[in-house]
């Protein structure tokens, strides 16, 4: 007898949660092929979850904010796509539901799993980072309300909401397993058209819209600065999201700078670069593993950055992955008052300029690259995906 087709809803938003979704839909394949299970696959995400096989309910990936003031323009939207989602999966409930970071709308979707369906399993995979920054148990403790199975890309992680209570495997980082098919520094280059000794500076400044305000306009200034000392360098900027072109043009433009912008090529680009300035995120984590050394900044909106210090105490050792991983300041980082292009820009001449600075931090990146686990990690998460599908269903008397 044919079995029935087992049907996997992921919710997720923003750029990198779109790349973390493609990877696990291809997983996912890959593992239900070896059980002979059909599967269908639902989807909040971005182009690059549907290229890999999901079918988008809504497109989220410029659906993301960071901060009180940032997230404002995005409750509507969000809004209107958690009731169009909630109304869907109730009418077609799901075998299981996969949760991809995405803190507030993923909070919403995973109550409502739990309340309206709760025969429903549910998974977290890259789950908010209250591993480093609780402000107190709350948040902790309603992620794990939510959640039946929590798959951690971090060892502190695991360990943490394992001590908390959880039900969590230790699967690894996704972009281990990305990396895998990156091009070398001569490949890259290449690639792109470039001399093996032209000075080479990866340019990545938003993947969220708010970053366009205020995180754009202080990397080209640094850049700018940077430009003004080495004249012989160039800038190659990989777009996020098409949408965000016209602006990274009006900003080469005002800053008199030595740019490109490609598109689809980011992985190329930063592979090329003798240096990355770039955005805290996961695309420093990227960039680590492709052993380009960076500098980091970031900056939100003032009153978002107030509130924070003042009435929230938030506090962290560090922003960027690679140093927050280690917990040490391996790569300069610059935030919110003291992001001046003037410390950015000193930070990356001083690695360009000095070998040792630059041996330091890519030791330090063979040190974070044993942190983030083997080979084969969005196939271990969609086999434990699987495996807890396949158990619910049993339980259900389902086959």
């Amino acid at each position: 007898m044919k079995q029935r087709i087992r049907r996997i809803f992921i919710s997720t938003g923003e750029v990198s949660g779109d790349l973390q979704g493609s990877l696990l839909v291809q997983a996912l394949q890959r593992q239900a092929a070896q059980r002979y299970l059909e599967l269908e696959i639902l989807a909040l995400g971005g182009e690059r979850m549907a290229a890999a096989g999901a079918k988008l309910l809504a497109d989220t990936s410029a659906i993301g904010s960071i901060g009180i003031v940032e997230s404002l323009p995005y409750v509507l939207s969000t809004l209107r796509i958690q009731r169009r989602v909630k109304q869907q999966l109730r009418q077609h409930p799901p075998d299981l539901v996969v949760m991809i970071d995405y803190f507030g709308p993923n909070l919403g979707i995973g109550s409502f799993v739990r309340q309206a369906l709760p025969q429903v399993p549910t998974v977290y995979y890259i789950a908010p980072q209250e591993w480093v920054w609780s402000i107190n148990r709350h948040n902790t403790e309603r992620i794990l309300q939510i959640t039946d199975r929590l798959l951690a890309i971090f060892p502190a992680e695991a360990d943490y909401y394992r001590n908390q209570g959880g039900s969590v495997t230790w699967v690894g980082h996704p972009l281990i397993d990305r990396v895998q098919s990156a091009p070398t520094r001569a490949q890259a280059r290449q690639q792109l058209g470039l001399d093996a000794d032209q000075l080479v500076i990866a340019l990545i400044p938003a993947s969220r819209r708010q970053e366009l305000k205020y995180v754009l306009p202080i990397l080209c200034e640094a850049a700018q600065h940077i430009q003004a000392q080495l004249p012989q360098v160039q800038f190659w900027i990989p777009l996020s999201l098409e949408q965000y072109r016209p602006a990274m043009e009006a900003a080469i433009q005002r800053y008199g700078l030595q740019a490109r912008i490609v598109s689809g090529q980011s992985q190329t680009v930063i592979a090329a670069a003798d240096l990355a300035l770039a955005k805290s995120g996961t695309v420093n984590l990227e960039i680590a593993l492709l052993n380009v050394p960076q500098v980091v900044m970031y900056r939100i909106h003032p009153v978002t950055a107030w509130i924070a210090e003042h009435l929230l105490k938030f506090s962290a050792p560090f922003v960027s992955p690679p140093n927050l991983v280690l917990m040490e300041p391996l790569i300069p980082e610059f935030l919110q008052t003291q992001a001046t292009p003037e410390r950015i820009a000193a930070a990356a001449l001083d690695i360009l300029c000095h070998d040792q600075r630059r041996q330091e931090i890519q030791a330090g990146y063979q040190r974070l690259r044993q942190q983030l686990g083997a080979v084969g990690v969005c196939d271990r998460a969609a086999g434990e995906i699987l495996e807890l599908l396949d158990t619910a269903l049993r339980n259900r008397g389902i086959t």
